[in-house]
């Protein structure tokens, strides 16, 4: 009897994980208020550098994610204005478990369950707050030839990890990063391959053209364009950024779209 009350609990449990879940998913995605985001700073790798680029931000070098989001959302017949609302929270003293290295899928879920438990300690509350996007920002300081480890964003949970530079002329382009780990945490996928190279046609701004040929704009969820000069580069700012029809989709912006399309058409 015992055995059964306690195999019900844990099914009691499972199912409203399972219905949180999805029902954070449908608020965000809903795209009838604004995204509610909060950036969590943590200094990645203990240097002066972090701690000083930590103490001088301010939510205001988020603003263009805000303005990339607004537009984009427009596009496909979304009218909110703000799109999001980011609050920038007091500097972390704690970073989150790193994910696995070997890819193993079984380790890679006991990760995910730890990220999640980590991020429910360090909110300090007894129930999560139901619709909240947070995004814990590693900043590292710059050095020649090493690259930042790879960011992430989880569906499940509605967190992101960014790994930044810790560096004022790079606000921007972490802003690109920022933003695509945002939008991973709302269901989009990446658009480039193992090579870091953008999958024609969904990862490609203009895909109605030859993927060799320049772009000026990128999909935000490839987060490359082919220069001018036929290289693949990072592009300066969100600015250059769009959100492309797959990752539109992915989203669900395509309610926005029926609801701006049946308001027309009636």
């Amino acid at each position: 009897m015992f055995r059964r009350i306690r195999i019900l609990l844990l099914l009691g449990v499972l199912a409203a994980a399972v219905g949180l879940t999805w029902l954070e998913q449908t608020m965000v995605r809903a795209w009838q208020i604004p995204l509610d985001v909060a950036v969590i700073p943590i200094n990645g790798d203990g240097s002066a550098q972090a701690t000083e680029t930590i103490r001088a931000l301010r939510a205001s070098d988020f603003d263009d994610i805000g303005a990339f989001l607004e537009r984009e959302t427009a596009r496909y017949g979304v009218k909110l204005s703000p799109a999001v609302q980011i609050a920038l929270l007091p500097e972390l003293h704690e970073q989150p478990p790193a994910p696995p290295r070997d890819g193993s899928v079984l380790k890679t879920v006991w990760w995910s369950l730890k990220l999640r438990w980590w991020v429910y300690r360090q909110s300090g509350a007894w129930l999560p707050q139901l619709g909240r996007i947070k995004l814990f920002v590693l900043y590292h300081a710059p050095q020649d030839g090493v690259a930042l480890e790879h960011s992430l964003g989880l569906q499940k949970g509605l967190i992101g990890v960014v790994h930044a530079f810790a560096d004022a002329g790079q606000t921007r382009q972490n802003n690109i990063v920022i933003a695509h780990e945002l939008l991973h945490t709302l269901g989009a996928t990446d658009k480039y391959d193992a090579e870091g190279r953008p999958v024609y046609p969904q990862g490609y701004a203009e895909p109605e053209l030859p993927p060799q040929m320049p772009r000026h704009e990128a999909e935000i969820m490839a987060g490359r364009l082919v220069s001018a000069a036929g290289r693949l580069v990072m592009p300066p700012s969100l600015d250059q950024c769009v959100i492309g029809a797959m990752t539109a989709h992915e989203i669900d912006l395509d309610e926005g779209f029926r609801r701006r399309f049946a308001s027309s058409g009636g």
